[in-house]
């Protein structure tokens, strides 16, 4: 164990930045990262204010942060995909690779997977930290830190967009544009999606998605979104539907809004169970879909913005210093509507 500065939530509501106790022993198959980057995420604000997330309770001091990029300073034995200055971002999700869902592919919902700043596990808010290898990827030299920090996110995207089975020239409909809903807009858009009606409450929010080709911001203060997408699709209804929302009330007319034979896809979280209207699914056939993280999206993800067809700067609202990574939560737990993504850098 090595003693290092990292930003430590003590108990819900304490944050504090201190010394900790973390392993950095770069082992075989290991490489050893100097972080440049983190995001900040809503699970690691909503840790901050509640204490918990579901069965996931902060019992002990955990470092926060688990959307990250940096450089490569250490290689482990074995190493070889991976050299010493290589710039990478790492997925925070490391599985059992014997498990039965590892075997399947599902490696995401691997009971036994470890992620990072869930706990009990630290998260990266800290300079240095030690990963596998196999959950390390090398960046374009075009890719900056800030946007390999913002693949963890993106590939939550990605991951609705390809649960949706898109075809070429679909029209979508996304609920809630905060950071994974115009996330998934975007992934659903360079996936072949024709359209993105994104729907939200917050003008500033929509504004941002609107800088997008391809987005169509629809304010569900102003107006109805089922009129609004009856009317886009002569009525007829969008191909996809992804709520990403996680509010209760997207699903009392969600039904409203997919095709008949199209897809919702759930990336959104509600805190409580929901109702759901399973006659009009079944009558229009409507396959339901779900998201948990995501699995074997990394590698399309850093490709895409490596292609330069996908650009998340625009989503990147302000970016502060180590030293004023608690008052960079506290901004987030402000949830300004003009804020999509804000971000630490370590340097």
């Amino acid at each position: 164990m090595t003693k290092v500065r990292a930003l430590v939530l003590e108990r819900q509501h304490e944050l504090a930045l201190r010394d900790i106790d973390l392993p950095l022993e770069t082992g075989p198959g290991e490489v050893k990262i100097k972080i440049h980057t983190v995001g900040v995420c809503g699970s690691d604000v909503h840790y901050y204010t509640h204490g918990k997330i579901g069965p996931f309770i902060v019992n002990a001091p955990m470092v926060l942060g688990h959307e990250a990029a940096g450089t490569v300073v250490e290689v482990g034995a074995g190493v070889t995909h991976l050299k010493v200055g290589d710039r990478v971002c790492m997925e925070p999700g490391i599985p059992d690779p014997n498990s039965k869902a590892s075997r399947l592919g599902l490696y995401n919902i691997d009971p036994a997977v470890t992620f990072w700043a869930t706990p009990p596990i630290h998260g990266v808010l800290t300079p240095e930290v030690v990963h596998p290898a196999n959950y390390t990827f090398k960046l374009p030299d075009n890719v900056s830190f800030a946007e390999g920090a913002m693949v963890e996110p993106f590939a939550v995207g990605m991951q609705a967009a390809s649960k949706a089975k898109i075809v070429p020239g679909d029209t979508a409909v996304v609920l809630g544009a905060g950071p994974i809903g115009t996330m998934v807009a975007i992934a659903a858009l360079a996936g072949g999606c024709a359209r993105a009606i994104v729907a939200d409450l917050a003008q500033p929010k929509l504004d941002i998605s609107a800088q997008y080709q391809g987005v169509i911001p629809v304010n569900i203060r102003e107006k109805s979104l089922s009129e609004e997408v009856g009317r886009l699709t002569d009525g007829w209804g969008a191909d996809v539907v992804f709520e990403c929302s996680g509010s209760p009330k997207a699903w009392e007319t969600i039904m409203a809004l997919p095709r008949p034979g199209g897809v919702i896809v759930a990336v959104g979280l509600p805190v409580n169970p929901i109702g759901f209207d399973v006659s009009t699914a079944s009558t229009k056939e409507i396959r339901i879909e779900t998201v948990f993280r995501y699995a074997h999206q990394y590698e399309r993800s850093i490709a895409l913005l490596g292609s330069g067809r996908v650009d998340l700067k625009p989503l990147i609202s302000e970016t502060f210093k180590f030293e004023d990574s608690i008052k960079a939560f506290d901004r987030a737990v402000e949830a300004r509507p003009s804020d999509v993504k804000l971000q630490i850098v370590m340097e």
